[in-house]
């Protein structure tokens, strides 16, 4: 019988587990959720008089109403959206069975949960050339037409009082802008000028997924409380500021990209993130508003294009004309970290800049360590003084827990009156430094574990803070761990330009290969993204901790956040210079563009490493936007290419009808393979059978340079493979004459891992250069 007893009981367990998995089954199944309903425009009925009528008809006949609700008491708050220009569709919210009963009706095209995005998140002008170090002449000061230019920016507002918002001698609103100043708390129509052209906020999705906004603690306003959309819009068209600094750090003028273009600010971010049906009304409303440029630092994970829902509207945004830049996400160094992969959108990495805010640690042994840092505050360390060093650790590869100096995990009795070893990871970095000033220690020494390698990030910290380079932080640990009486001072060192090497590309930035089509290069380019200084908010402090009381006009941040706006800026101003190129064109003249070497002449390192990076780190390399104004050629790409490239990727007729929506485009299977796409990148990709030995690809390119040109091809060589360019000449007789080429590659010995190289367009003037990557699939 005794035997009998824990059976019972397991009986009775599994029996209350699967009651309360039923019953939470059931509710799961009648809860509401967001979903994104696409429909099919063309499939109107002539009984409806328009599409907004047809679209809530769909919705309401399928909504189950129980029987002690009034009839229609909640159907007007199913939808929270309606999408009618680069998307169609509404948002609603709807029960798992209600959203299965819908996507059966006739006209529904695809049914998408909405999903929440994460935030990725004044030297850079002078750095990438805009700026000559001692002319008048730059690459702003050409063409009033650049104020004709309009970049909406989707992120966390603006914070409008900015010098850098500043509308002084910009010419009247373009005409054809059709945007708006939306107002709330702390935002009026007087905030919007002639640089902010237009500020509206979503948050249908948001609320509907956490509740209300809180209007006491959140501006429910196009205004600023974060600071991330601040910075990012004022990197993208920033005007010059002088004397920009923070804390004294990075002192000289502040500018964006394309200072004379102009911004819309979309808020589609709040204290708790960021939701796909409010980032797709987003983008939806800035097509019909007329903006020129989107920049999106923001990301999901990764899925299969139609099933991404920012995916398909920036295809309907790139098909309207608009330039797509998204952050590439903050993944790195792992490999397939990438998000925003899809060809239509410009993914964009980050790197370095020859600016750094060198710090030092002095050892008590007599060593000095140098880091980076951007402490400014009124606790500060005599240099002169040896203040007692501390770890929690036991510097093995991986963290201790305790030695994150989580909130919470330090021992007053043992840290007080010292300096603390906190490695980095879990926490944000200046919270680290919190909770040692919490805990009374007097220091900080931010070490870098095997995931951050050398790369060094430097932070506004509330404590004084260096943080240090992996191999440096394992001997000031081994140090700490062994010396009975290790001791150390800290010294800040201001800013210091001209650092060698740069570019390097950043430990954090996310990498490739993009496995959703390994055909397509991902991602495109790197742009500066560590250390920059841009913008902030009046809301919050530079660490964005609560308990940070400064207030800073300017504050320096990194991420590829910082990067994609860079590149925003620089399409602007290529939008401005040609404003009949095609989204396509202008990524192409910034991919073929790009540099790959370092400012030692050596090829771009990667920061995770000691070694150089590859085209799944840096794409086609680094942006170089005077030589992007006067490309010589590009790969144009339209709208239907980019359809046939989806007609290679095995999608059913329902699936492909996403992009199709009102175009009444079809597959007309012009390509022979999805790497037949005429992408600036070349990326070879040999299949599992080993009996394929011989792939041939084809590009055109457009004559954007001189009339009459010239061009001869030259190829690097590969271990695995011969390549062969057929014609290795291309003679141009006309502007805007394309011309195409065919390179053939046949196999010589499969490689284990891929083989980079590069093929480049030479007319002794200007370099048309594509990164190539050569892959062989193992064998099955």
């Amino acid at each position: 019988m005794a035997d009998q007893k824990p059976v019972k009981w397991l009986v009775l367990i599994l029996t209350n587990c699967l009651f309360f998995s039923i019953a939470f089954s059931a509710k799961t199944q009648f809860a509401h959720k967001t979903y994104i309903v696409q429909m099919d425009k063309s499939a109107k009925p002539e009984s409806f008089t328009n599409h907004l009528d047809w679209y809530s008809s769909k919705v309401n006949s399928i909504v189950f109403k129980p029987e002690n609700e009034e009839d229609g008491g909640h159907d007007h708050e199913r939808v929270i959206y309606t999408y009618q220009n680069a998307f169609h569709g509404v948002a609603a919210r709807l029960s798992e069975e209600e959203a299965e009963r819908l996507q059966e009706q006739d006209g529904v095209l695809a049914i998408f949960p909405d999903t929440k995005y994460q935030l990725h998140t004044t030297r850079s002008p002078l750095f990438l050339g805009l700026e000559p170090h001692d002319s008048t002449t730059t690459v702003w000061s050409q063409r009033v037409t650049d104020h004709d230019v309009i970049v909406g920016v989707l992120d966390t507002g603006v914070w409008p009082e900015s010098q850098s918002f500043n509308d002084t001698g910009m010419s009247p609103v373009p005409a054809y802008w059709k945007g708006a100043c939306e107002t709330g708390r702390g935002f009026s129509k007087n905030n919007c000028n002639k640089k902010i052209v237009g500020a509206r906020i979503f948050y249908h999705g948001y609320e509907a997924a956490t509740g209300k906004i809180n209007e006491q603690t959140e501006f429910k306003s196009p205004r600023d409380q974060d600071g991330h959309g601040t910075h990012t819009a004022a990197t993208v068209a920033g005007s010059p500021v002088r004397g920009a600094n923070l804390l004294g750090y990075a002192h000289g003028t502040a500018r964006g990209m394309a200072p004379g273009a102009r911004i819309a600010a979309y808020k589609v971010c709040w204290v708790g993130g960021c939701f796909s049906s409010d980032i797709l009304s987003a983008v939806d409303k800035a097509v019909a508003d007329g903006v020129n440029v989107l920049s999106i630092s923001l990301g999901g994970g990764v899925s299969a294009y139609y099933r991404d829902s920012l995916s398909i509207a920036a295809f309907g945004a790139m098909e309207m004309g608009v330039f797509v830049s998204c952050s590439a996400g903050n993944g790195g160094p792992d490999p397939v970290s990438l998000t925003n992969v899809s060809p239509w959108i410009t993914t964009v990495g980050a790197s370095t800049m020859d600016r750094d805010f060198p710090s030092s640690v002095k050892l008590g042994n007599g060593r000095t360590v140098t880091g980076v840092s951007l402490y400014k505050g009124r606790m500060m360390l005599s240099t002169n003084k040896q203040y007692p060093v501390v770890y929690m650790g036991d510097n093995s590869t991986s963290p201790d827990p305790s030695s994150l100096c989580l909130e919470g995990t330090l021992d007053r009795r043992v840290v007080a009156g010292k300096i603390v070893i906190c490695d980095r990871g879990i926490s944000p970095r200046v919270q680290k430094g919190q909770v040692v000033k919490d805990a009374g220690g007097v220091g900080m020494i931010l070490a870098n574990t095997a995931a951050n390698g050398e790369e060094l990030v430097a932070d506004c910290h509330l404590v004084p803070a260096v943080a240090v380079g992996e191999t440096e932080a394992k001997a000031i640990k081994h140090y700490a761990l062994t010396s009975p009486r290790a001791t150390a001072t800290l010294a800040f060192l201001g800013t210091r330009t001209g650092v060698r090497p740069s570019p390097v590309v950043a430990a954090f930035s996310s990498r490739g290969p993009n496995f959703v089509s390994l055909e397509i290069l991902k991602p495109d380019v790197v742009a500066p993204g560590v250390n920059i200084l841009a913008a902030w908010t009046g809301a919050l402090g530079p660490s964005s901790l609560p308990t940070d009381h400064r207030r800073v006009k300017f504050n320096i941040l990194s991420g590829t956040s910082m990067s994609c706006p860079h590149v925003s800026g620089i399409a602007a101003l290529l939008k401005a210079r040609h404003p009949e190129w095609s989204p396509a064109a202008i990524k192409s003249a910034l991919m073929t563009t790009a540099y790959v070497h370092d400012n030692t002449h050596k090829p771009l390192q990667d920061a995770s490493a000691a070694e150089a990076s590859t085209p799944y780190d840096h794409g086609a390399g680094h942006i170089n936007p005077r030589k992007a104004l006067d490309p010589g050629l590009v790969y144009d790409i339209e709208a239907q290419d980019y359809l046939e490239f989806l007609c290679t990727q095995r999608l059913t007729p329902m699936q492909l009808k996403v992009f199709t929506k009102y175009s009444n485009r079809s597959c007309k299977h012009a390509l022979a393979s999805p790497g037949d796409l005429n992408y600036p990148a070349i990326s070879v990709v040999f299949p599992e059978r080993t009996n394929v030995s011989l792939l041939t690809l084809h590009r055109t390119v457009t004559n954007v340079g001189p009339p009459v040109s010239n061009y001869h091809a030259i190829v690097s060589p590969f271990k695995g493979a011969y390549v062969k360019v057929e014609p290795r000449t291309l003679k141009f007789t006309r502007a805007n004459q394309k011309l195409s080429y065919k390179i053939t590659f046949t196999t010589k010995s499969r490689q284990a891992t891929p083989e980079f190289g590069g093929l480049v367009w030479k007319d002794g003037v200007h370099r048309v250069r594509s990164p190539i990557v050569v892959v062989w699939l193992p064998p099955l």
